[in-house]
């Protein structure tokens, strides 16, 4: 435990989750239990052409609501988009936000909900705590295993103008329904099996080590990392593995759960520059970064690093904490690197010369402050680089 004990802890979640094998045919009936008659279904075009969007309409259409499709939403999804989206959302009459996919579709629907009720512009909300009015119902079914955007208060959303990933945070932003579903993922390519995999194991490690984690974040995160050292790599083998996409599934969630109340640290700070400024993969810049800035974190909190190098399956027996430590660094490189994620940025098209203007911008991130070791931008310079 992180926190003082005489400090009371928050653990924010959806009302409502739905887990496991054809969770996803009950999307319609909790629309309408959301209290909707016309729904935005925020998508994207590769589900829409693959016709699972359509399978997702027809079953809202079917519990008797009318449904608009806005397939606008892009990896690293902009305020243009967000724009776009609000367009339809306001043109139509919508009162109901549906999202499918991962946290492209998720995140992009969030911030136009925000917009939908409080007005002005996705840009006049970052930060966390800075959302007035509630949002429209918004029912979250989920594609990937990785994000944990369909259950949290966060989006993260691209500002045109400079490159820069904006994270918005506040209770207002969480799904109303989050709906995970194994079968919805089996068609899930190995790359981005892998990468969405690693940002989930990122989100249980940079919780689990939080400076705001508590018993609650730390036995979700504990479970997390878990399930994600026993499934990703079957799940990367074989998608059609319907066994390791669930215990994929459960671990993103519950992954998705100890960082929606514990927050993130420095490896996320780093990775939103990445994908501001490159347009890069959230997930495997996540996974390059990780065992990074994990090692410089490790002094900070060895015991917990020692917890962790247990979860994924690591004899610490016999061995200092410190040594028990580095067990769980060395873990997550072997485990990005059996899934095929690239060895570092360079390989990705980061710039050396992109450096000093990335930490500066990182060093403004939101998720550096629940980071267990401050950081200097110097410092921040130094991890790019050996990430390289």
């Amino acid at each position: 435990m992180r926190a003082l004990a005489e400090q009371t802890f928050v653990f924010n979640i959806p009302t409502v989750s739905l887990l496991g094998v054809g969770a996803a045919k009950q999307a319609g009936a909790e629309a309408k239990k959301a209290g909707g008659k016309k729904a935005l279904l925020v998508t994207d075009k590769g589900l829409v052409k693959l016709g699972m969007a359509g399978d997702i309409q027809a079953n809202l259409e079917e519990a008797g609501l009318q449904v608009v499709v806005f397939d606008g939403a892009e990896p690293n999804p902009t305020d243009k988009n967000v724009e776009a989206g609000l367009k339809v959302y306001r043109d139509n009459g919508c009162d109901l936000i549906v999202s499918l996919g991962g946290g492209s579709s998720h995140d992009c629907a969030k911030a136009i909900g925000v917009v939908a009720t409080n007005g002005g512009s996705i840009r006049d909300y970052e930060g966390v705590g800075k959302i007035a009015k509630p949002t429209p119902p918004k029912i979250a079914i989920n594609t990937t295993a990785g994000t944990g955007s369909e259950m949290t208060f966060f989006c993260v959303i691209t500002n045109t103008d400079n490159h820069v990933k904006m994270a918005i945070g506040g209770a207002q932003i969480t799904p109303t329904v989050a709906i995970n579903d194994p079968l919805l993922m089996v068609g899930l390519p190995p790359a981005l099996t892998a990468a969405t995999g690693m940002d989930a194991l990122t989100h249980a490690v940079e919780a689990y080590v939080s400076i705001m984690a508590t018993p609650a974040t730390d036995a979700c995160g504990l479970q997390a990392i878990e399930l994600i050292a026993k499934w990703l790599r079957k799940a990367v083998a074989n998608g059609q593995d319907l066994e390791a996409r669930e215990g994929m599934a459960f671990a993103e969630y519950l992954a998705g759960m100890a960082f929606n109340n514990a927050f993130i640290g420095h490896v996320h700070a780093m990775a939103h520059q990445l994908g501001g400024f490159y347009n890069l993969p959230h997930g495997v810049c996540n996974a390059v970064l990780l065992p990074v800035v994990e090692q410089y974190n490790l002094i900070a909190c060895p015991e917990r690093f020692r917890d962790i190098a247990v979860a994924m399956g690591e004899n610490v027996t016999g061995l200092s904490v410190m040594d028990a430590g580095q067990k769980a660094i060395a873990a997550m490189r072997r485990l990005s690197a059996d899934v095929g994620i690239p060895a570092g940025l360079g390989e990705l098209g980061v710039k050396e010369d992109d450096i000093p203007i990335l930490a500066q911008n990182a060093s403004k991130d939101v998720c550096c402050l629940t980071n267990p070791r401050l950081i200097s931008i110097d410092e921040i310079m130094a991890l790019y680089r050996a990430a390289m």
